[in-house]
């Protein structure tokens, strides 16, 4: 898992991927803004050339995401997109969920309730 610090709040971001039958999931507990971004990113892209094809990102641990998270979203969306595959978001809470809906992301990239939900979808 990697842990971030956070020394200016109390909260912090987790990543944790995983496979899961052929699909990573990438758990996300605490808060997505500029600073945390990269971690992020890597998390779901691996940093190379070839992303995975099937990604489900949950968020049921995300308190605060800002548009740097919806740029990595969509940087993400791209990708795995060009590779013909798809990126799914699961378990966002309401305030997260909002903001998705607010720039159109959840027109783009599918929302679920749970993991499972997007994994099965």
């Amino acid at each position: 898992m990697n842990d971030i610090p956070r020394d200016d709040r109390p909260n912090h971001l987790s990543v944790q991927p995983e496979m899961v039958d052929g699909v990573l999931v990438v758990t996300v507990e605490g808060e997505i803004d500029h600073d945390v971004k990269d971690v992020l990113s890597q998390a779901l892209l691996f940093d190379d050339s070839a992303p995975p094809s099937r990604i489900v990102a949950d968020l049921s641990g995300v308190t605060f995401m800002d548009s740097s998270g919806v740029n990595v979203f969509v940087t993400a969306h791209r990708r795995v997109s060009g590779a013909h595959g798809w990126l799914r978001i699961a378990g966002a809470q309401e305030s997260v969920v909002r903001l998705l809906h607010l720039v159109g992301i959840d027109e783009v990239i599918p929302c679920l309730a749970t993991v499972e939900e997007a994994l099965r979808a």
